[in-house]
């Protein structure tokens, strides 16, 4: 199963977006995205380091909530691949 926390825009150049997500920084290539990407967009990104989805605000921050909310009940964010 793939898992993909929404992970914010922290920059973008030459095609690719630098992102972060549970202070996890990385830098993920923009070649699947088919819209504009800007700074404080949240998006998908697949295993190999390709975003592919632009996600609402809302709908993102509702995510991480979650997720933030498993780890606190005995999970880890490593144990996701959600941190560093």
């Amino acid at each position: 199963m793939c898992l993909a926390a929404p992970s914010r825009v922290t920059a973008v150049r030459d095609g690719m977006a630098v992102t972060e997500c549970f202070g996890l920084v990385r830098e993920v290539s923009l070649l699947l995205m088919d819209e504009e990407v800007a700074v404080g967009d949240y998006l998908l990104i697949q295993a190999g380091g390709f975003a592919f989805e632009r996600v609402e605000e809302a709908r993102a921050l509702e995510a991480l909530e979650l997720m933030r909310e498993l780890t606190e009940k005995g999970g880890d964010a490593r144990e996701w691949g959600l941190a560093a």
